[in-house]
């Protein structure tokens, strides 16, 4: 596969749709049994509440591949990825509610690199808080 979008194409400034996440518990327990990541902060509320934790949170990476998909939506080729990193700055939450939260994520090019890469950073959002900061990905346009 390769990208969908040309290097020609992009500016700097140029935005990627933005996308909205769900994230309940029955994901969380899911992408545990897919991860092999079964800590109790992830699943069980009473444990979580007992270190400290407002509620049940979301895995980090998790979160952080949900982010990417805004970039590789945008690609059409998750191989376009040749670098991404996050700081995980705030927990998602996620309340046993019925709905559950939403990661909101956005991006936009903000360096046009050499070899056909640009960098894209991105913003995602939980809760009306940061949850990801240093949000960058290098990314291979066609």
């Amino acid at each position: 596969m390769t990208a969908k979008i040309a290097y020609d194409d992009v500016e700097v400034g140029t935005e990627l749709p933005a996308q909205s996440f769900p994230v309940t518990r029955d994901t969380l327990v899911r992408y545990a049994g897919a991860s092999g990541d079964f800590n109790p902060i992830h699943w069980n509320e009473r444990f979580a509440k007992e270190v400290g934790l407002p509620d049940v949170i979301a895995h980090g990476m998790f979160t952080m591949a949900e982010a990417i998909r805004v970039v590789t939506d945008w690609t059409g080729d998750p191989g376009a990825v040749v670098e991404y990193g996050v700081r995980f700055t705030k927990p998602v939450v996620v309340p046993d509610d019925g709905q559950g939260a939403t990661v909101e994520v956005s991006a936009k090019v903000a360096a046009k690199l050499d070899d056909n890469t640009v960098r894209v950073d991105l913003t995602a959002t939980s809760a009306g808080q940061k949850v990801l900061g240093m949000c960058r990905a290098v990314v291979r346009l066609g």
